[in-house]
Order: C-alpha cells, then structure tokens, then sequence
C-alpha cells in the first residue's frame, strides 16, 4: 500500500521506515487500488523470453513429425517457466515491500529465467536438461530467499508458513537434479514425481495460515500474462507468415491461416476477460485450482501459436506432416484453452443451460475442424468467433429480460 508521501504502508496503515531496506511485512488483503508492479511486467516480459523459445522448439519438433517427443519437452520446459511464474506472483501479492533488496533478489530471478531459456533447445534436441535446471534452480533459491526474509519479520502463524514454503523449495530442488544425473528414459518420471512435489509444497505450507494475497491483484497478474502470452502468438504467427510468403510466395494458401489465427487469438482474448474473475478467488480452494489450472491456460495459448508456425510451414511444403496433423496443432490447443478458461471461471457466471453449453460446445466444433484440411484454421477461427457472438447475444438478452422484470415489478 503505497501512502500520497510515496512510503510503503504496513497493513495496519502505519507507514514503514523509508530507505532502501524495509521489513517485509504482508500487506492488505483488501487493499484499495493494488495493481501490478513495474517491476513485475519486467517480470512477465522476461519469462515470455522462455515461452516464447519453448513454442520455437514445439514448432520444430512437431514439423519434423516427432510431435510426441516434442509436446513432453514442451510441458516439462513450460512448467519449469509457469510454476517460477506463479510462485513470485503469489507471493509478490501477499509481500512487495519494493525495497532495494526485494527488486534485486527479482532481478536474479529474471537471469534465472534467461538462463532457462537458453538451455531449452539443448533440452529439447539434445535431451540436455543442464541449463534448465541450472536457470530453475537460481530461480527457486531466490524464491526461497524471500520467504526466509519474510519469515524474519512475521508473527508465529505466518512465519511457519513462510518457513514451510522456503524449505519445500529447498528440498524440491535436490531432486530436480535427477533430471541431469538420471538416465534419459527415467527423467520423465522423475519430472513427473517433482511436479507433484512442487504443487504440494503451497497447500502444505498454508495448512494453517492463509497469506494475504490480494485477490483482484491475481486475477490483473494472470490476466496480463496471458495477453502477453496470446501477443507472442500473434507475433510468432505473424513471422511465420511473413517468411513463407517472402521465401514461397503463397499468399492464397496463407491468407486463411492468418485470418483465422487473427479470429482465434481474438476471440480467446474476449472469452477470457468476459467475466470479473476476482471475485470468485476469495477462497482457499478456488484459488489453488484456479491458479493450478492455468498451466493448461498458458500452455495452450502458447501452443496456439506454434500450431500457427506449424500449419503455416505445411501450407508451404517445408514441414513433413499432413495437411491434417497441422490442423490439429492448431484446433487441438484452442479446444483445450476454450474447456479449461470454461472449466476454471467461465462457466461460474453463466446461467442456464444455453450459457453453459457455449463453449464446451464450440471447443468440440473446433476439435471437427481438424478435418477440414487447408480451411481448418480459418474455420476454428470462424466457431470461436461465433461463440463470442453467441455469448454477447445470450448476456444481452438475459440482461433485458432482467430488466423487463424490474420494470414490471412496482407496476405489479
């Protein structure tokens, strides 16, 4: 909370000690005009420096024709990238002094990151997990470091959770080290075995003390990310298709892929801000599974965009799969971005049977599309939009038929 003097407020209101190390103390939960940080779009911007190299190497291992290989270093990259993500930004929430410590500490976060993203083609073409983990493991100490400095200055409660999250952190990172001491053929379990793990370490650490996270501050966090993520497939569909068309001059065969990626990301954009999903996080529950449940969001929209490279190469002959495996980059990641935003928060502010069954609905004709070959893209990109439509209608209509009974009710 940030006083008109520009000091940093305590959650009781009294000012902190100005300098350029402060307590860190939590802040408000209810406190008034909590947007995101500065610091914290640096933050964003960064990571999607790694999502964006992890949507590089999908696009080429699924052109290649070796989609399975390429979907598991996928996921196991993206959830290096999206739990570092949301870990600092639950934690941010609850505990941004911003201080000099507090930024600096980020800030190596941020080279941990980078790092990450350097090491990800080795991972995924060299099954070299090295700088993965090494860029990880620099984030999540630094993480740890936090919830150390916050546990100094905390009372009983909030301190044993602080110190519960610092040490599961500690622990999860000796075994992540198995992905670069264990045979080639165990590293998937061992992914496996630590990402459980590390979804454990927040509901343990907040068994008994809940931390003060600011519930429209979160939904502003991941509703940013995911316009910079739904930007970078714009920006990586847009290069695709400006190097096809300079190198194979096929602009027919690029114009329907454009369009209907253009129509996707649009209508993915609208169907995720539609509702005002802060107020459905006040609970301990929603939260985590709303949280969670968004590395399905991410990774699909991320996907989406190298779907688009994907089919964009095939419609100019320079990927060796069939018209119908790159359709399916594309339909198969929207389908799932349209089930998990309905599954998470759409669908808790629709009402009726009409309302509900929009997007399940649409994410199954999306899933057809696959099938249409050439013309599959531009026509997922055609029933998203539809849906959006559809949606708009349906709102509109109930809001006039609510306001047809206020009306009709003082005259009753």
């Amino acid at each position: 909370m940030t006083s008109s003097s520009g000091q940093t407020a305590a959650p009781s209101g009294t000012p902190q000690p100005p300098g350029p190390l402060r307590p860190l103390t939590a802040r408000g939960r209810d406190e008034a005009h909590r947007v995101a940080s500065p610091l914290e779009l640096l933050f964003d911007l960064c990571f999607v420096v790694a999502v964006a190299q992890a949507g590089v190497q999908l696009v080429h291992a699924v052109a290649a024709g070796h989609a399975a290989d390429g979907i598991l270093n996928y996921a196991m990259a993206f959830f290096a990238i999206w739990w570092a993500w949301m870990n600092f930004t639950w934690f941010a929430s609850a505990y941004d002094n911003d201080d000099a410590l507090y930024r600096i500490v980020t800030l190596v976060q941020i080279v941990g990151v980078l790092v990450l993203a350097a090491g990800i083609s080795r991972a995924f073409t060299e099954h070299d997990f090295l700088l993965v983990v090494l860029g990880y493991v620099i984030m999540r100490l630094a993480m740890a470091g936090q919830w150390l400095r916050a546990a100094r200055s905390a009372p009983d409660a909030e301190r044993t959770a602080a110190l519960r999250y610092a040490s599961g952190v500690l622990l999860c990172q000796v075994g992540w080290l198995g992905l670069v001491l264990l045979p080639e053929p165990a590293r998937p379990w061992v992914f496996l075995v630590m990402a459980l793990a590390e979804l454990c370490v927040p509901p343990y650490a907040e068994r008994r003390h809940e931390t003060s996270w600011h519930p429209h501050h979160i939904a502003e966090r991941y509703g940013l990310f995911t316009i910079i993520v739904l930007g970078e497939t714009i920006a990586a569909a847009t290069v695709a298709v400006k190097s096809a068309v300079d190198d194979h001059d096929a602009l027919t065969e690029l114009l329907p892929i454009a369009a209907g990626g253009l129509l996707i990301v649009f209508s993915a954009w609208w169907i995720y801000f539609v509702v005002p999903i802060h107020g459905h996080l006040r609970s301990r529950g929603r939260a985590f599974v709303w949280g969670y449940g968004h590395y399905l969001v991410f990774t699909s929209a991320a996907a989406i965009g190298a779907g688009l490279e994907v089919t964009v190469e095939q419609a100019v002959g320079t990927a060796h799969i069939s018209a119908l495996s790159a359709s399916a980059a594309v339909t198969l990641p929207t389908a799932l971005y349209l089930l998990t935003v309905w599954t998470l928060h759409a669908r808790h502010y629709k009402v009726g049977p009409a309302q509900q069954l929009v997007l399940p609905v649409t994410a199954l004709l999306v899933v057809c599309c696959t099938f249409l070959a050439h013309w599959a893209v531009l026509a997922a990109g055609l029933v998203s939009s539809a849906a959006v439509v559809t949606g708009v209608v349906l709102t509109a209509r109930m809001a006039g038929r609510e306001r047809g009974a206020r009306a009709a009710g003082p005259a009753g």
